[in-house]
């Protein structure tokens, strides 16, 4: 397993988050797999015709990119400018949440003004890998993303959907282009969570954090017997499609 450490966009530097980030994360996992290959060590021990790829969140935007998926910044602030409402923690992140007070116009306005001046390129933005041969996304970052060209994915694409999610509107994410119009596709629903935590880890934000809202696992949620499964699936769809008999 290859981990890319995405360039400003990482646990120890997360400097450089957005349009910039998710345009170069793609090529980052190419380079990735080019760095393996090349290493004497590894090489003769991998098939690099049947690489697989998993991400979440902004690494299932990258996922979802690497399966075909065109989107562009123009895009994001266009969906936001329309859906700020409803999706406001796609459109601004970590900074603040809505709380139903006399505040949130403010915020609206101030995240519309933000979005306006920072999402303006209406460069399409696309990269796949021939060497990849199947993807999963988990409750990827989805909302800039042109469906069209996620119905028919290059490679066979997984999608892990949280139909309660509060921190991806489902609604705007994995849902937005429906199922991808393949045998080889798969969907998992009714992820029973409210964010993207509590699929790979603990919410390590401070108590009461705006992070800990949106990402913190839900009251009585099991991760012994709820993530098993679901982990047992991901793995099963991989070795269907990039086995030996495949």
């Amino acid at each position: 397993m290859v981990l890319p450490q995405h360039a400003g966009d990482n646990f120890q530097d997360p400097s450089e988050p957005g349009p910039a980030s998710w345009a170069r994360r793609p090529v980052e996992v190419s380079q990735a797999i080019d760095r393996v290959a090349a290493d004497n060590r590894l090489a003769p021990l991998l098939r690099f015709d049947a690489v697989g790829v998993f991400g979440g969140s902004a690494g299932g935007h990258t996922a979802l990119s690497l399966a075909g998926g065109q989107w562009s910044p123009s895009r994001f602030r266009d969906h936001c400018l329309q859906h700020i409402d409803e999706d406001f923690s796609s459109c601004v992140g970590f900074v603040t949440l809505r709380r139903g007070d006399g505040l949130d116009a403010l915020k609206d306005w101030a995240a519309r003004l933000v979005i306006r001046a920072r999402f303006s390129d209406t460069t399409p933005q696309r990269h796949t890998d021939p060497r990849i041969g199947a993807v999963v996304a988990m409750v990827p970052f989805a909302a800039d993303f042109d469906p069209e060209s996620l119905r028919r994915p290059v490679v066979p694409l997984g999608l892990v959907i949280a139909d309660q999610d509060i921190n991806r509107c489902p609604a705007f994410t994995s849902k937005r282009f429906g199922p991808p119009a393949s045998p080889d596709a798969r969907c998992w629903h009714g992820w029973p969570r409210p964010g993207t935590g509590p699929c790979s880890r603990r919410c390590r934000h401070s108590s009461g954090s705006v992070g800990e809202r949106l990402l913190g696992d839900p009251p009585a949620f099991d991760r012994s017997t709820a993530l098993p499964p679901l982990h047992a699936a991901i793995a099963e769809f991989f070795v269907q499609r990039l086995g030996p008999s495949r």
